[in-house]
C-alpha cells in the first residue's frame, strides 16, 4: 500500500466495457521526508488509478498496486494495476503528526 495525493482525472470515451462506468484519477504516490519524517512530500511519478471510494482532487488516498489491486470487490474482475480503497485522516510517525485532513501538511 502507498500514499499517494489525487492530482486530476482521465476521460476516456474508449475502453473495454468491463471498465465503463469505473472513475480514473491520476495520483502521486508520497513518502516520508528522509530527512525530517515530520513532512510527506511528492515522489514526482504520475499513476491512473481506478477510484472505489470516491476520492476528489487533492485529497490523499491509499492507494494499492498490482494483484492487490483486483482483489476489491468492485475490481476483482477488471484489467487493473492500481486502485484507490480509501481516503486518509491522518497520518502519524512516532509521536508527530504529519498530516491531518483538516489541516494538511502535504507539500
Amino acid at each position: 500500500m502507498f500514499l499517494a495525493r489525487v492530482t486530476g482525472t482521465l476521460v476516456a470515451t474508449q475502453k473495454v466495457g468491463a471498465m465503463v462506468g469505473h472513475k480514473l484519477l491520476t495520483v502521486e504516490p508520497y513518502r516520508l521526508d528522509p530527512e525530517t519524517r515530520r513532512e510527506l512530500k511528492g515522489t514526482g511519478r504520475t499513476f491512473v488509478a481506478v477510484d472505489t471510494v470516491g476520492a476528489g482532487e487533492g485529497e490523499l488516498v491509499l492507494i494499492v498496486q498490482g494483484s492487490s489491486a483486483r482483489l476489491t470487490p468492485e475490481t476483482k474482475n477488471l484489467p487493473v494495476d492500481t486502485v484507490v480503497i480509501a481516503i486518509v485522516d491522518q497520518v502519524h510517525v512516532k509521536d508527530a503528526c504529519v498530516y491531518s485532513k483538516d489541516g494538511g501538511r502535504v507539500t
